[in-house]
């Protein structure tokens, strides 16, 4: 299979060194999305044999990805994997994202942390659990499906499947829309166990972001306006509870 491994970064002079070597043991074709650092990242990167797209300014992870599947398409790649760059994702586990992609069918395989089989690891900070566990049982309910973990971006990615997806959320709330528009679109979805490591609890997701309620709350937006655009081509159980003056 012709995989790219695509790894989102912004200011991580700390690990990306670490992190690229580990990766290019497992994977030839790497592409890194530098979502306008400003401190040495830049500069780190022409020491590795990874090619680069470099946004002026920090747009967000959610763009980040946007870009990473508009490579893959373009590029032809059968698969793409996503993965962190702060190393809370373990290059070594790529291996087993890319046997998977040889034996299931699935279209998109998303690594959980919370299956009984992930390695046991740190603890989730409790606020980050939390909304973890809301927004995955309301996926769940709304979509049919049966995630235990919907935020782990360390995905493999079927790549022609992505040209049917259209995807403009830049944030964090990425995977709010990903998840409603692959319901939408009949991608087949499995969750793999992957490691649960969190070096860093204190890392901010950015001004309001950083309150857990408010982060929720920006969650259930994205996820609630995503459904109404997908409305007709969801399970009707999708736009239970929404107001009717929402629906469309």
């Amino acid at each position: 299979m012709r995989t790219l491994v695509a790894i989102p970064v912004f200011n991580e002079e700390k690990y990306v060194h670490r992190v690229l070597e580990r990766v290019l043991k497992h994977a030839g074709n790497v592409l890194v999305i530098d979502d306008g650092s400003t401190d040495r990242t830049p500069a780190l990167l022409p020491n590795y044999p990874v090619d680069v797209i470099r946004h002026a300014v920090n747009h967000g992870y959610g763009r980040s990805l946007q870009n990473a599947f508009r490579w893959a398409i373009s590029e032809r790649y059968e698969w793409l994997i996503t993965m962190d760059c702060d190393e809370q994702h373990e290059p070594e586990e790529i291996p087993r994202f890319l046997d998977e992609a040889e034996r299931n069918g699935a279209d998109i395989i998303s690594g959980s942390r919370y299956l009984p089989d992930s390695a046991d690891g740190d603890s989730a900070p409790a606020d980050r659990r939390a909304v973890n566990l809301a927004v995955t049982e309301e996926i769940n309910t709304r979509l049919g499906l049966n995630l235990t973990d919907s935020f782990c971006g360390f995905k493999a990615y079927r790549v022609p499947p992505l040209s049917r997806l259209r995807l403009d959320v830049d944030g964090y709330a990425f995977p709010m829309q990903l998840w409603v528009q692959a319901v939408a679109n009949r991608l087949a979805i499995r969750e793999i166990p992957v490691s649960r490591i969190y070096n860093d609890p204190t890392r901010t997701f950015g001004a309001a972001l950083d309150n857990p309620e408010t982060r929720l709350r920006h969650y259930r937006d994205v996820l609630h306006r995503e459904l109404r655009r997908c409305a007709g081509r969801l399970p009707d159980v999708a736009l239970a509870g929404l107001c009717t003056g929402c629906r469309g």
